[in-house]
């Protein structure tokens, strides 16, 4: 779950169920369980990866492309966590903090720090950032 800043202002009962939200997101992601995940992303949302030929990264466009994506991470290792370093929510937004821990079939592990900035429209993911820190 996730651990949230000790000077994050809960101003209104909205922000609670977001940081809510965005515990379920990261329990989805931790299970590793596509169906799960992609329960939270509306169908014409948009990922953006880290990683890519533009400088935005790889844009990822539609809840099907998305799920293609999250579904080839989570065969490509044996299991992926994420570890929530700090959360922060500003309207429809949530900017989340992780420690990303991937175990490979080779025995090797990737380990990272990552940043999530979610948008939200009625309670669905309509837009994920991705950024990271990846040790080469």
């Amino acid at each position: 779950h996730c651990t949230h800043g000790d000077n994050l202002v809960m101003s209104n009962i909205s922000n609670a169920k977001t940081l809510e939200l965005a515990d379920a997101i990261t329990d989805a992601f931790n299970s590793n369980d596509i169906d799960q995940v992609m329960s939270f992303f509306a169908e014409n949302a948009v990922f953006n990866h880290a990683a890519g030929p533009d400088i935005h990264g790889t844009s990822i466009i539609g809840a099907e492309a998305i799920r293609a994506a999250f579904a080839g991470m989570f065969e490509r290792v044996e299991s992926v966590k994420w570890e929530t370093l700090d959360t922060r929510v500003d309207g429809d937004k949530v900017i989340c903090q992780y420690r990303r821990r991937a175990s490979l079939p080779t025995g090797e592990v990737e380990d990272c720090h990552s940043v999530d900035i979610l948008t939200f429209l009625d309670n669905k993911i309509i837009h994920k950032d991705t950024y990271y820190k990846q040790v080469t």
